[in-house]
């Protein structure tokens, strides 16, 4: 049953605009010095922007600038090390940025000799811009989301469980702070969303793994 004095989850669609910066990079210091002072929403982009992107195959790698070093520059090694760097496990952009910078200074002492790109595959900065639709659809209590949540775009997924996080102040996705909002009841229920991890996946296995979550939770309620 809804409770009148929680508004519904009001469900959105989301596309993110590629603009471009205006910065390239065609060797590993040049990506260092743009990395200095490119926008934050750039890095971040990079990171989360390829979600959205189509992909055919699961990519070898999770963010571009791992992406651009192992094809590019045939740095396999530094392209291992940016791969595993898990945005989800820093407090901001900024720490981000000076991860990405401190390991790419790291191969920088290692090698002699830096590779470059050839003229036409340089690494280039993106910014971006989000456009937010409204799907018209709405979750008036928890348990809605058992029949909603399976036939929900990837762009939603995107914009509420991992968009949201630089959106609140607490850094939690749409679902947990709608559902604390709801209710001490679905503690539980935040705690097993929360467990889910939004890297290293692809946005249609995270629908799967949040429907499979509202379903066993609210299975284990009707026991």
């Amino acid at each position: 049953m809804s409770n009148p004095e929680i508004p519904p989850f009001s469900i959105k669609d989301c596309a993110l605009i590629a603009i471009a910066s205006g910065k390239r990079a065609q060797n590993l210091r040049e990506l260092r010095e743009h990395l200095r002072s490119i926008d934050p929403g750039s890095i971040y982009y990079h990171f989360w922007g390829g979600l959205l992107r189509p992909r055919f195959n699961d990519p070898e790698y999770h963010n571009d600038f791992a992406h651009w070093v192992a094809h590019s520059l045939n740095n396999k090694s530094l392209a291992e090390r940016l791969a595993v760097i898990d945005p989800t496990t820093f407090g901001s952009m900024e720490l981000i940025r000076t991860e990405l910078i401190e390991t790419i200074e790291d191969s920088l002492d290692e090698i002699a000799f830096p590779t470059w790109a050839k003229r036409d595959d340089q690494f280039e900065f993106i910014q971006h811009q989000i456009v937010v639709f409204d799907t018209r659809m709405t979750a008036n209590t928890p348990e809605d989301f058992l029949h909603i949540m399976p036939g929900i775009s990837v762009g939603s997924i995107f914009y509420h469980f991992i968009d949201a996080r630089r959106r609140s102040l607490n850094s939690l996705d749409d679902f947990q702070n709608w559902l604390m909002n709801s209710g001490e009841e679905y503690q539980v229920l935040c705690r097993m969303i929360n467990d889910i991890c939004p890297y290293f996946t692809s946005l249609r296995k995270l629908r799967e793994e949040l429907a499979k979550v509202f379903e066993t939770y609210f299975q284990k309620e009707e026991l």
